[in-house]
């Protein structure tokens, strides 16, 4: 039996220097990135009802993520689920670096930032109740792809780490999707038998059905005994291609350019659009190189294998819009992009280590391709603390609106404990200055960007009663009949002193001004 001291050797080992290298950089970044929002408890909207969740998400297809959330219990702790979270992304950096067989501890190490810093993290941060869950699917998806090279059947093992990676969380299919995308590029570009080749592209092809087949058996069986049916939200019951073959396609094109390029996460200001643009510029020289080097412009399988990964990439980022056409496509599901960013950096990173001696254009790349990441991770980490900066702001400022709104209920004439309270809209831009300077690098950012925690009338419920300790007697929103009432129209949005009146024993609050249609 192997002792403790011998077992952690063993994993040492086993990550080897780089994988340590990756690891010790992502738990170090990410602490670095996220340590303000891990010390701190602050909700977004969705977490205002998430202080406690058992994580039964099997209706949106989830039917693993109560078993990945409960490792850290079902409370919303930022601290434990954070930690657990940074480790989850830490080890997944480990396999992509043996994965992408990146050779030098210096690259290892800024894989492993890159993954823990990019801002769909900090998105992910913000849903701080589930966000251990998530990243365990990460880490399932990446496993997906490393285990088809662990033997002549490690495809099936990748399948049943797929499955769970999309019983936890969908949106990492991309992931696993666009690593067997360089895998099966690295296998057409390498120089063994076209047999082989053949057999190490449908490996990863099998991985895929194995996966997809035995989630949605599991799926179906978990709805079956639960005695539910597949939740509308985001058009996840939608079905197979329902926007028509070229519909879905032309979206899924349309937005992976549109992210890419307009969406402010990659390139949130000049210089990090200056350090994605030298890092493809490092790519496309160092691609060339190589394709003449080893004389690739000969074989027919080149061009193939360039315009396939040309083609693929955007539909593997997109995937999701293939089963749900009418998608918001949250940062939360963007990290995909970050695994084409690592793609290109190990590439790049690979070539400075070919027996060919060093020249003046290496060098040049090789200081080229380490500005451009370090950049991206300091662009990255700062953008996450803008991201929290303002969240923080939000709890700040909803925690001075609900103080100053449960003083005005409560010195209302005529109130009395338990009474019936009723309000339409959350809180409204005319009485309130706009404090959000964050608007143009945060607006993309689900859960994190915006004035207040306030989203729909129940939110005020969840933070009253547990971020104040006041019990209100709100009223759930649904039919409200005096929405364009005469009298209800004519009141002014709190904090005016006609925004509270009782009438027949309800207390109604204008917290927004509406147009009467």
């Amino acid at each position: 039996m192997i002792n403790p001291e011998n077992f952690f050797e063993k994993i040492k080992s086993g990550m080897g220097r780089n994988g340590l290298f990756a690891f010790l950089s992502a738990i170090m970044c990410g602490l670095f990135s996220h340590m303000v929002i891990l010390t701190s408890d602050i909700p977004n909207h969705d977490g205002l009802d998430s202080l406690y969740f058992d994580q039964n998400m099997t209706t949106s297809g989830r039917w693993f993520l109560g078993t990945a959330c409960g490792i850290s219990s079902f409370y919303s702790l930022p601290w434990l689920t954070g930690i657990l979270a940074i480790v989850y992304i830490a080890v997944a950096a480990v396999f992509v670096v043996k994965l992408l067989k990146v050779e030098h501890p210096v690259f290892s190490a800024l894989i492993g930032a890159m993954m823990v810093s990019f801002p769909s993290i900090a998105s992910n941060f913000a849903y701080v109740f589930t966000f251990d869950g998530y990243m365990l699917a990460l880490l399932f998806a990446v496993l997906s792809v490393y285990m088809v090279e662990k033997g002549k059947f490690g495809f099936i093992a990748g399948g049943i780490f797929l499955a769970l990676s999309l019983g936890t969380y969908q949106a990492y299919l991309s992931v696993a999707m666009i690593l067997c995308v360089f895998k099966v590029l690295e296998v057409l570009f390498s120089e063994s038998a076209s047999k082989k080749k053949l057999r190490g592209v449908l490996d990863y092809l099998f991985m895929g059905i194995i996966g997809a087949g035995l989630y949605y058996v599991i799926l179906r069986i978990a709805l079956l005994i639960q005695h539910k049916e597949l939740d509308t939200y985001q058009g996840i019951d939608g079905g197979f291609l329902k926007g028509g073959l070229f519909g879905t396609v032309k979206t899924m094109y349309s937005d992976f350019f549109a992210f890419s390029l307009k969406s402010r996460i990659i390139m949130s200001n000049a210089i990090s659009a200056a350090a994605v643009v030298l890092l493809l510029l490092v790519f496309a020289v160092l691609f060339a190189r190589y394709v003449i080097e080893k004389k690739l412009y000969r074989r027919c399988i080149t061009y193939v294998s360039v315009l396939g990964a040309v083609v693929l990439i955007p539909l593997c980022a997109n995937v999701i819009f293939v089963v749900s056409p009418d998608v918001t496509y949250h940062l939360l599901m963007r990290y995909q992009w970050v695994i084409l960013l690592i793609g290109a950096v190990a590439f790049c990173e690979r070539q400075f280590f070919s027996k060919d001696p060093e020249n003046r254009l290496k060098t040049c790349a090789n200081w080229g391709l380490l500005l451009a990441t370090l950049v991206l991770v300091f662009t990255f980490v700062v953008k996450d603390n803008i991201a929290y900066s303002n969240l923080t702001k939000k709890y700040e400022k909803t925690y001075a609106y609900t103080v100053r709104l449960c003083d005005r209920i409560e010195q209302t004439e005529g109130y009395t404990a338990g009474m019936p309270i009723r309000f339409i809209g959350v809180i409204g831009d005319e009485a309130f200055p706009e404090t959000d300077y964050t608007k143009k690098d945060t607006s993309g950012m689900i859960g994190i960007g915006g004035d207040y925690l306030i989203y729909r009338p129940e939110n005020y419920e969840k933070f009253i009663k547990n971020y104040l300790g006041i019990t209100l007697n709100i009223q759930p929103s649904g039919a409200d009949d005096f929405y364009y009432e005469d009298w209800y129209v004519s009141m002014h949005p709190f904090p005016a002193a006609d925004s509270i009146v009782i009438r027949d024993g309800v207390m109604y609050i204008k917290t927004e001004n509406h147009e009467r249609n």
